[in-house]
């Protein structure tokens, strides 16, 4: 019987992949014989360029792309370079996201709709220029949040745009399962990286109190559920929020 977490030779791309989670995912994915697409956004350092680099020594014959999600224009070009070099789009991980707290009183309405552009547009934007190249029975994943589905004080834009990745993936399913493809999303809680890093630490503690658990998540329990919800394994599920939060939301 063939490992059902077998990837070899589906085109695999997670946006905002040069870090963090999405590094760790597209990493798996080519562990397990993807042929991956590392993407980042210039930043002025350069640094994610470093890193979408650093990334892709460890995939085989990678393809690492720039490109600003917000973007229609850039999108497009991502998904034809996608397109030119490997005829199609098996597996698309929405991951790109920016987090800008402050409680309501203080948000600017920039501070609010900077957050929604990355988190829920780009996510949207993305999904639409890769209906043009996604495969039959391909696969969509969205990352949203716990956030989303509590609504975390100082996250007015972040919750928001978390809880309309959400309502994306169930119309998304609707729409995308013509073409037999699955969308879903994954509600991570509080995970022992990236943007839990920068939560106080007394704060991190009173959180921790919360989860049934005990415990902050690992990276690899993202990586996993996004692994299953790719793989034919998942092949009739669609439409679903997966919650990976140690029991804090349990909705």
């Amino acid at each position: 019987m063939k490992d059902p977490l077998d990837f070899t030779g589906k085109i695999v791309l997670v946006t905002g992949s040069s870090r963090g989670i999405g590094a760790e995912m597209i990493k798996a994915f080519g562990a397990r014989g993807a042929r991956c697409v590392v993407n980042y956004i210039t930043d002025t350092q350069g640094q994610n360029k470093t890193d979408a680099t650093n990334v892709a020594k460890e995939l085989h014959d990678p393809l690492v792309i720039e490109c600003d999600v917000t973007q229609p224009q850039q999108v497009e070009e991502m998904m034809k370079q996608i397109q030119d070099r490997h005829g199609g789009l098996d597996v698309l991980v929405n991951n790109s996201g920016i987090i800008s707290d402050r409680t309501i009183k203080k948000m600017s309405v920039d501070e609010f709709e900077s957050v929604i552009r990355v988190n829920l547009v780009g996510t949207f934007t993305v999904t639409q220029k890769a209906g043009a190249i996604l495969r039959n029975g391909g696969r969509i994943i969205n990352m949203s949040s716990v956030s989303g589905q509590m609504g975390l004080f100082g996250q007015a834009n972040y919750s928001s745009s978390k809880a309309g990745i959400i309502a994306l993936t169930k119309v998304s399913a609707r729409e995308f399962a013509r073409q037999n493809i699955t969308v879903n999303a994954i509600a991570p809680g509080f995970i022992d990286a990236g943007m839990s890093k920068d939560v106080p630490q007394e704060a991190m503690q009173s959180f921790i109190k919360q989860i049934p658990l005990g415990r902050l998540g690992d990276v690899s329990e993202i990586v996993n559920a996004a692994l299953f919800l790719a793989s034919p394994m998942a092949s009739y599920t669609t439409g679903h929020v997966l919650n990976v939060n140690g029991g804090f939301y349990m909705g």
